[in-house]
């Protein structure tokens, strides 16, 4: 594809969009008022488009203008590498990323960990894949085996309690941003 403009946006996301809905090309260009012409090049990356076309574009498939531009970024896989860190008993290798971080961690019998200096404003998932963990929260416990999770107010005091050899996956999203 010579033709095709080398651009950090794919915008043939239109195209799984408008199928996902049914809608042919003319379809959206009725709805949306932007020509079948520019609908066409742009689901086939031969354009760029202007902030007006994606609000119109959007508006077809109910999203907001900064949704489908997130949507066409998207396109790209973003790669990193795990860091490490111990925190009382707990050896964690973690990734992260805007909107989540996640630890894989493994402690034996008799760590502790409890960090909420981390903590901002986020939601926080753990689930254990091998072991037993005591879950403490400000007024309740939770005894966690494999295959067990829970998810809290991170912002919340918790504390993790191994009281059998673990290995956890504590996921962090953020309450702005969405998974």
């Amino acid at each position: 594809m010579k033709n095709k403009i080398n651009r950090m946006y794919d915008f043939s996301v239109l195209r799984e969009l408008r199928k996902n809905e049914g809608l042919n090309i003319s379809d959206v260009s009725g709805r949306s008022g932007v020509s079948a012409a520019v609908i066409s090049k742009l689901e086939r990356n031969r354009c760029s488009a202007e902030l007006e076309t994606i609000y119109k574009l959007g508006r077809v498939f109910g999203l907001n203008p900064s949704d489908l531009l997130r949507l066409a970024e998207s396109r790209s896989a973003h790669m990193k590498k795990a860091t490490s860190h111990m925190s009382n008993g707990f050896s964690f290798r973690e990734i992260a990323y805007g909107n989540v971080r996640c630890l894989w961690g493994t402690a034996r019998t008799g760590g502790k960990t409890s960090r909420p200096e981390i903590h901002k404003d986020d939601y926080e998932l753990c689930w254990v894949l091998s072991g037993k963990v005591m879950a403490v929260l400000p007024h309740e416990k939770h005894l966690l085996s494999a295959g067990d999770a829970i998810q809290f107010d991170a912002i919340l005091q918790h504390e993790y309690d191994v009281i059998e050899d673990c290995t956890v996956l504590i996921v962090h999203v953020k309450k702005d941003k969405k998974f």
